[in-house]
């Protein structure tokens, strides 16, 4: 009886502990959803077809805030964004890119998650070197956004999350970036997709991957500020 009280009081101070925590999402197509996200963004999920994704409520990112009383703070997401400043054909996505928009994520999130690299990887953006400066270039621009992310929210919890199925390369650049600037990251396994994009159930895999990694330590991020 006492481990069942103790539990229970545990519980409900871990949902009174998260129910003040505001959540940004950095994302692209993947994050998206028509009418939840800045105007002039480009939805996919809302307005396109092929996909059973048809509620806001299937998306990942609504089922983690829900499920956990949370609070949406900003979902900056953009179809078809890249990290860098290259998009597909060679254009200049600098306008929609994630290191563009690293820091237009509300006023005061104290939750941030980053959901890109496929664009960069679908597109074949350039790779850069590690140390170089063209943003138009994966490496550079991907330390260049956390950086950012960091200056701009310093109080925040930054989680990047690593979809299935990018190339090598993309994988691997966005995970030494983490790496390099401290940055806890999830790497997604076995998401349904359709129209390459996740399914409602393919939203509930990423929801529940994510929330394990992020909970322990957003508990410890919230208890240490």
């Amino acid at each position: 009886m006492k481990r069942l009280l103790l539990s229970l009081i545990l519980i409900a101070g871990f949902a009174s502990l998260y129910s003040q925590v505001k959540v940004s999402v950095l994302g692209d197509s993947y994050s998206t959803f028509e009418g939840w996200i800045p105007e002039g963004n480009e939805p996919w999920y809302g307005a396109e077809i092929g996909n059973d994704v048809k509620d806001v409520k299937d998306t990942w990112w609504y089922q983690l805030i829900e499920d956990n009383r949370l609070a949406l703070e900003l979902n900056n997401s953009w179809s078809g964004a890249t990290i860098c400043n290259t998009g597909y054909n060679g254009e200049d996505y600098t306008h929609r890119s994630f290191l563009t928009r690293a820091g237009s994520l509300g006023e005061n999130p104290d939750l941030i998650f980053v959901f890109g690299g496929t664009n960069d990887a679908w597109a074949g953006s350039p790779l850069g070197e590690w140390g170089g400066t063209d943003m138009y270039t994966v490496r550079p621009a991907s330390l260049a956004m956390f950086k950012k992310l960091k200056e701009n929210y310093p109080d925040a919890l930054i989680v990047a999350i690593v979809n299935t199925e990018l190339s090598k390369d993309v994988e691997d650049i966005i995970i030494q970036a983490c790496e390099t600037e401290a940055i806890p990251y999830v790497k997604l396994e076995a998401i349904d997709k359709q129209s390459g994009h996740p399914s409602i159930h393919g939203m509930k895999q990423i929801s529940k991957q994510v929330w394990k990694t992020t909970a322990p330590l957003l508990y410890q991020h919230l208890r240490s500020h």
